[in-house]
Order: structure tokens, then C-alpha cells, then sequence
């Protein structure tokens, strides 16, 4: 279930309600008139199951909330109601495959940002994989791969694609452009502090690395990962299983990649720098592709439901559905 907690202008709170009410999915509504100031208004409770929530929630957005109020949504973990478990009966699908996109558009939007933090994130995380690297530890290339915060903005561009939002894919891929040729140049900078202080080894090889070779060497795996990856990371993103998503960044070798070609570039060996740049640019693409794939399905099922939805009272009216 999620709590919707809503600022109403006066002139809107007969229809506010009449759309909540008429909502078998919706449940415990309370009014508050002339509680809200700033802005002036009423104040409305009420709780929503999970898979309509998006759907109240377009219907409330039409109504002007949004420009003249406010909506506020936020996660219930737990709630002893009958009425609650009624709400979400009459909820056609399961609350654990519910998409409520407007939190997966706000989370996005967080994420996808060019901050400080994120480009912090991106230059320690790419340094961790050159350690990793240069030691050859694994440990420190799963490591780096948790650490790096690469994709809110894969996720981001993958969510703009999907809705047609193109302020939200500048944001994801200025981060992106930016993120990664800064986290280069500090794996680049590290591995030579390093060699300057005699804690490098002599030659970047194979032979002093053999466990982390692959970070370069990309192949018909690598696609298949990153695929698959992509998938794995805009499901655990839309329907909020955060436990998921650490597998999918242990999954991917962006990081470790662009790890790789700051220490092969401070090596002077272009061919793993070649091979390392392969495997970013490879691993950024098809988990872009299979991300717009996995919410292009999730949206258009979406849209399916709300284009059902809004002919239901037509339906009603005509004696085609009894009232609820």
C-alpha cells in the first residue's frame, strides 16, 4: 500500500474525493478542510493499493493537483486493515510486480543528476578497480563495482527514453560524459603516483594479472551480461526491489573498464587500452537497449490498464459494469 497525502485547493476537493471515492482501490480517505496554508486549501488522506496507484495518481494529475496543490506519496510497511486488504484485492495483479512510475520518475531524476557526490563516486570507485587491477584482486573489482554510481544515469536516459523526456536524457548522459572521462583520468593519476613510488609493477601483462584480464577482452559474454544486466536493473528500479540491484552492479564491468584504461594508459599498452574502452562502450550500450526494451513492455502494459480505466465510467454509465 502507499499513503497519498493531499493539498487541495477548495474548488477542487468535491472532485478530488468524488475520484477517490469511486476508486475500489483506494481506501481510509479523510478530509481536512482548511487545514493547508501555503497554499490555502484542504487536506486529504487516503491509501492506495500499490498496482493502481499510478493510475489514482494520472487521475489526480488531471485535475490540477499537481499545479495548484500538491501530491505526496510515500511507502506503507504496514498496515492492519480490512479495508486495506480489500483495496488491494480489487487491485487487478501483484503488489510486488507494481509499477508506480511517478516514484520511478522521481528516483531517476535524483540519480541521473551531475553532482559533486556522483563524480566523487566515479573517480573512487575507478580508482578502487585500478588497485584492483594493478593487484590483481577481485575483491577490489567487485568493490569498485558497488561503489560506482554509473547507473542513475543509465537508468535515467532509459526512463527519459521511454517517456519522450528529453531534459531528463541531457541530464542522464551530461553525467555520463562527464562521470566517466573524469574517473579515467583518476585511475590514470593514481596508477602513476603509484609507479613513481616504486608500489606499481614493472609491466601491465597478463601474466601479472591473470584473473583480471577479462575487464578488456570483451566478448559474446560480455553482450549477454549486459543485456541481461539491463533487464535485471530497470526491474529491481520500477517495482523497488533495491536487493537486486546490487547484483546487477557486481554484473557489469563499466566500472573496472574505465579502471582499465587509465591504468593501461599510464602503461602506455593501447591495445588494452583499446580492448578496455571495447568493453565500456560495449557495456553502456546494451544495458541502455535492454533498459528502454524493459520499460517500453512495463510503460505500454501501463497505458493499456489507464486507457481501460478512463472508459470505465463511460461503461458504468451505460449499464455495461455494475457499480462498485
Amino acid at each position: 500500500m502507499l499513503h497519498l497525502r493531499l493539498v487541495v485547493p477548495p474548488e477542487l476537493a468535491p472532485r478530488t474525493l468524488d475520484t477517490l471515492t469511486a476508486a475500489a482501490a483506494v481506501c481510509n480517505i479523510v478530509h481536512f478542510p482548511g487545514a493547508s496554508r501555503q497554499p490555502d486549501g484542504d487536506l486529504v488522506l487516503a491509501d492506495v493499493a500499490r498496482e493502481d496507484a499510478s493510475i489514482i495518481l494520472s487521475d489526480l494529475r488531471r485535475l490540477g493537483l499537481e499545479r495548484e496543490g500538491a501530491v505526496m506519496v510515500s511507502e506503507i510497511d504496514t498496515a492492519l486493515s480490512d479495508r486495506a486488504r480489500r483495496a488491494e484485492k480489487a487491485a487487478s495483479g501483484s503488489p510486488a510486480d507494481a509499477v508506480v512510475w511517478e516514484m520511478v520518475e522521481s528516483r531517476t531524476s535524483e540519480s541521473a543528476e551531475l553532482s559533486f557526490s556522483f563524480l566523487s563516486f566515479m573517480a573512487l570507485a575507478t580508482m578502487i578497480a585500478a588497485v584492483g587491477i594493478l593487484t590483481d584482486s577481485q575483491i577490489l573489482i567487485i568493490g569498485a563495482m558497488i561503489v560506482g554510481p554509473e547507473f542513475g544515469p543509465l537508468a535515467g536516459f532509459c526512463v527519459a527514453a521511454v517517456e519522450r523526456r528529453p531534459s531528463l536524457a541531457r541530464r542522464s548522459l551530461t553525467a555520463l560524459a562527464a562521470g566517466f572521462p573524469l574517473a579515467i583520468v583518476a585511475a590514470l593519476l593514481l596508477t602513476l603516483a603509484l609507479r613513481l613510488a616504486g608500489q606499481a609493477p614493472d609491466e601491465l601483462s597478463a601474466v601479472s594479472r591473470p584473473t583480471t584480464t577479462f575487464i578488456s577482452e570483451p566478448n559474446a559474454y560480455s553482450v549477454l551480461v549486459a543485456v541481461l544486466a539491463g533487464v535485471a536493473g530497470m526491474l529491481s528500479l520500477s517495482t523497488a526491489k533495491s536487493g537486486a540491484l546490487i547484483g546487477v552492479l557486481v554484473s557489469v564491468t563499466t566500472i573496472p573498464a574505465a579502471g582499465n584504461i587509465g591504468v593501461a594508459t599510464a602503461y602506455g599498452d593501447w591495445g588494452e587500452v583499446g580492448g578496455a574502452t571495447a568493453q565500456l562502450l560495449l557495456n553502456l550500450a546494451f544495458i541502455m537497449v535492454a533498459g528502454v526494451a524493459t520499460l517500453g513492455l512495463q510503460r505500454s502494459r501501463f497505458l493499456r490498464r489507464r486507457r481501460a480505466h478512463s472508459r470505465l465510467p463511460a461503461r458504468r454509465a451505460e449499464g455495461a459494469d455494475p457499480p462498485p
